[in-house]
């Protein structure tokens, strides 16, 4: 995913190839520092309370100063303005906060904005197959341990990236993590939806990171006669759903189509689910 545009928090927008880090900002050299993507389409920059609520959730977490939301806002505002909605109505923007240079402990803020990848796009219409992975861990492990960051979306994603690029040498797309005992926790970079006769059912936030698109979800289903569950989930529901699906800010729902090559169905309500959650394209919007 390709960085078109960049903004500091006075609003600012600047060359993605201009340098506005230092090389010992402690982001950089340790990912010592948190982030928030949201996804803005057709001018509109979608959730923005909420991904700054997270924003400042996780950089408590990691006992970071609160965000400066305003600046945020500022930048957010910034890109929106200057994007090509013609050319590409969907954007992706990533809020950055590190704790800044080492001994100085200045935090360093921008936000980044690409436009939607066609990987993405193909995902949303085609699914993903998935492995399923163990994480090492229980969820409700690492829930009293803060020195682990659970909950935390913090810039050091290796493990995440790593699970992935695992996946997708063994010809799958995307990772499920599993704990030992065989529970459902979620996607490197996604949240976990399964059809369970015809109850949409999601893991609950032991130890995992608080999804909005999940919180969007249970907001909105039961008023559209959905019903919507937040239970603990084992590898045995995964088998024996309807269907499957990861919910994310960007990609917003995308099916799973096959986990550990084991074909799995399409939910009835999967036509229904992309268009509660504004999918382009879901409900004949184009």
């Amino acid at each position: 995913m390709a960085i078109d545009m960049v903004a500091l928090l006075d609003g600012t927008l600047v060359d993605p190839s201009t340098p506005i880090v230092c090389a010992d900002d402690q982001g950089v050299v340790r990912g010592d520092g948190v982030f928030d993507s949201l996804l803005a389409v057709d001018g509109e920059a979608l959730h923005i309370d909420a991904h700054l609520g997270r924003l400042a959730d996780s950089a408590a977490i990691l006992r970071l100063p609160a965000p400066d939301a305003e600046g945020y806002r500022r930048a957010i505002a910034a890109v929106v303005d200057a994007w090509d909605w013609e050319t590409h109505r969907e954007a992706v923007l990533r809020m950055i906060m590190t704790r800044g240079r080492e001994g100085i402990d200045e935090p360093s803020g921008w936000v980044m904005a690409a436009p939607m990848d066609e990987r993405t796009l193909r995902e949303r219409r085609e699914g993903v197959k998935v492995l399923l992975l163990d994480r090492g861990f229980e969820g409700s492990e690492i829930v009293d341990l803060p020195w682990l960051l659970p909950g935390a979306k913090s810039l050091s994603y290796g493990i995440n990236m790593a699970a992935r690029r695992y996946a997708q040498s063994e010809g799958a797309d995307d990772v499920i993590f599993v704990t030992p005992s065989g529970g459902i926790l979620e996607g490197p970079t996604s949240s976990v939806v399964l059809d369970l006769d015809g109850v949409l059912t999601t893991p609950p936030l032991d130890g995992i990171l608080r999804s909005i698109t999940i919180a969007e979800l249970l907001a909105k289903a039961p008023e559209v006669g959905m019903p919507v569950e937040m239970k603990p989930l084992t590898v045995e529901d995964l088998r024996r759903a309807r269907g499957a699906w990861l919910l994310s800010s960007g990609r917003l729902a995308v099916r799973v189509t096959h986990a550990d090559g084991e074909q799995l169905p399409v939910s009835p309500l999967d036509g229904a689910l992309c268009k509660l959650l504004g999918v382009p394209g879901a409900g004949g919007d184009a």
